[in-house]
């Protein structure tokens, strides 16, 4: 499989996701097995997020991106995510038939994938997707998140530049101004910016340029950029690509960019060890077994929280 995948075989590479992203126990060791060979790949990418409020043409947007990436020589994989019903633990997975044109792109790969009850707006295994796209030749990885507002940290921590959408006169143009999302954008673009609403679009560009003045510069330099453009028209999007090519070349130039990429494995190994705790922690029949009667004396105020979790945990680090 990993021979296929390294050719760029996507039938492939779609098999590897699927057994990334499995839970069952029997696919976690031929998982990692088929991660570590991948990472041995020297690929020189760019990993991309684009995440936005739902509605504000996340999907559309990257088509039309896709679709100038390609025409370029690039190959693009998208890795999209899908919120997950927290009561019916469903997911539509509906992006790649938004995405009819590229799609049928031989050079772009897109992958729908459930959320789950993750945080953070990416599904649990988005970091093995992006590696596994990478050995398959993908030279530019576009994150599309579930776009649930302010949680959308997690993808700021697998990714190379963090691009965020806005739309003009929705009302949230003060709520874009919130410290930490914008903190975590490299570039704000305001879509939609076309018809009745290019006026509109022109103003927020101007608001949000006035407010990115009242931010430090980042700590490799690098002052957030706002731009406009039309999805379904075309436009401004050679604006985009020129912004993120031009961050890339300047963070490569001053090993910034290589930096981050360790930074953001040291913190892949620590999440992925608070992963692994927690799943061998619910999975453990005496824990839960124990948690039913720790569950029942916190509902009815007999104990806290913190000292059922601090006796729980100090029971399963002894079992341990």
């Amino acid at each position: 499989m990993v021979e296929a995948l390294c050719k760029g075989d996507k039938t492939a590479l779609g098999r590897a996701i699927t057994l990334v992203e499995s839970n069952h126990r029997k696919h976690f060791e031929e998982a990692n097995n088929i991660v570590t060979q991948c990472l041995k790949q020297q690929a020189k990418s760019i990993r991309i997020g684009v995440t936005g409020v739902p509605g504000v043409g996340k999907s559309t947007f990257i088509e039309t991106f896709g679709q100038l990436l390609t025409s370029q020589g690039n190959k693009v994989a998208v890795l999209t995510v899908d919120p997950t019903s927290s009561q019916s633990r469903g997911s539509i997975l509906g992006d790649k038939t938004r995405m009819e044109v590229l799609s049928k792109d031989p050079n772009a790969f897109i992958r729908p994938s459930p959320s789950g009850l993750s945080l953070g707006g990416v599904t649990r295994k988005t970091r093995e997707s992006i590696i596994l796209c990478e050995a398959a030749g993908f030279t530019i990885i576009l994150v599309e998140t579930v776009g649930v507002g302010q949680n959308e940290t997690t993808v700021h921590g697998m990714v190379d530049f963090f691009l965020l959408l806005k739309l003009a006169g929705a009302g949230d143009e003060l709520q874009g101004i919130k410290r930490g999302i914008i903190e975590m954008a490299d570039a704000i673009v305001i879509n939609k910016a076309d018809g009745d609403n290019l006026t509109k679009a022109k103003i927020a560009k101007s608001e949000f340029e006035n407010a990115l003045q009242l931010y430090p510069p980042k700590e490799n330099g690098w002052r957030p950029k706002v731009s406009s453009c039309s999805s379904t028209e075309n436009t401004g999007i050679v604006e985009v690509w020129n912004i993120i090519s031009n961050y890339v070349d300047k963070t490569r130039a001053t090993g910034y960019f290589d930096k981050k990429r360790k930074l953001q494995n040291k913190n892949w190994l620590f999440e992925a060890i608070e992963e692994q705790l927690k799943a061998d922690f619910f999975k453990d029949s005496l824990m839960a077994e124990k948690m039913e009667d720790y569950v029942s004396k916190v509902v009815s105020k007999e104990i806290s929280p913190f000292y059922a979790a601090d006796q729980l945990i100090t029971l399963f680090k002894t079992r341990s």
